[in-house]
């Protein structure tokens, strides 16, 4: 029987050991950043958004994974997130803070990215929120946004009052949100007081804790993110005007779900926009 050498066997052990290791627990800890999706039923443009999403993350010379937070759907969200490659994570109670919470829980990477299930993230506005990040001068931030259609002049108004709202208050819309991780967690995250409206709260909160470091929270201005406008085909203009304008002069409204149910109800079969 051959004898085995002492030092190719261990040579063996130390070289099968590590190739385990790197491939089990680094993968684990080598995730530069996370984009977290919150998703309720949204098979009909998921896919979609997760498509652009991978395209954009091949431009950035980091590691990212994505996060898909199904918040109870009863379609294919969770099936079509994956077939997609995204890690999935059940969040049962249906409320928009709570799902992307439930998602930062699961993230491993030091940067976060808060993104709708029915946006369209370009690659350079990825690439500049994690140059913002990487740079140490800024907390977080987001971008200003811009319809993936054509829309009426008024809609239009309102939109880009939004975007001159976004840059002077430095408040980041919902449809794209970006952290460090450690900022996120030390300012408590998305407020699960409210069904509408957290990310205005969640910006307060990381400018505040920006601020004791001496960093900025930075809104991306080019290129915009882009955000489905379907809802413009699911309500009336009329019903969405009364409700911004309710919600603007009554914030406490938010605290009821009932009262911000244009972000919870669909129609029966909403179209595919």
């Amino acid at each position: 029987m051959p004898r085995i050498d002492n030092f190719s066997f261990t040579k063996f052990v130390f070289w099968t050991t590590q190739r385990i290791v790197v491939k089990i627990y680094p993968y684990r800890m080598r995730i530069d950043y996370s984009i977290i999706i919150p998703a309720f039923n949204e098979e009909a443009l998921l896919e979609k958004t997760l498509s652009h999403l991978k395209k954009a993350m091949a431009y950035v010379p980091l590691v990212g994974e994505i996060i898909v937070t199904d918040n109870n759907s009863t379609d294919r969200t969770a099936a079509i997130a994956e077939s997609m490659g995204a890690e999935v994570v059940f969040e049962p109670i249906n409320q928009i803070s709570r799902a992307r919470n439930a998602g930062a829980r699961l993230a491993k990477g030091r940067y976060l990215v808060f993104i709708d299930a029915d946006t369209t993230v370009p690659p350079s506005l990825l690439q500049a929120a994690i140059n913002n990040l990487e740079s140490g001068l800024c907390c977080g931030g987001g971008a200003t946004v811009t319809a993936d259609t054509n829309i009426p002049l008024a809609v239009k108004a309102v939109l880009n009052y939004w975007n001159l709202l976004s840059r002077s208050f430095r408040w980041a819309a919902g449809c794209f949100v970006y952290c460090h991780r450690d900022d996120f967690e030390a300012s408590g995250g998305f407020s699960e007081n409210v069904y509408a409206s957290e990310e205005i709260w969640f910006s307060i909160a990381l400018k505040r804790e920006g601020r004791k470091s001496k960093r900025k929270f930075h809104i991306v201005n080019e290129p915009k993110v882009i955000t489905s406008g379907r809802k413009l085909h699911w309500y009336s203009y009329s019903y969405q005007t009364i409700l911004l304008l309710m919600l603007f002069f009554f914030p406490v409204m938010t605290r009821f779900k009932w009262a911000c149910a244009y972000w919870y109800k669909r129609p029966i079969e909403p179209p595919n926009r």
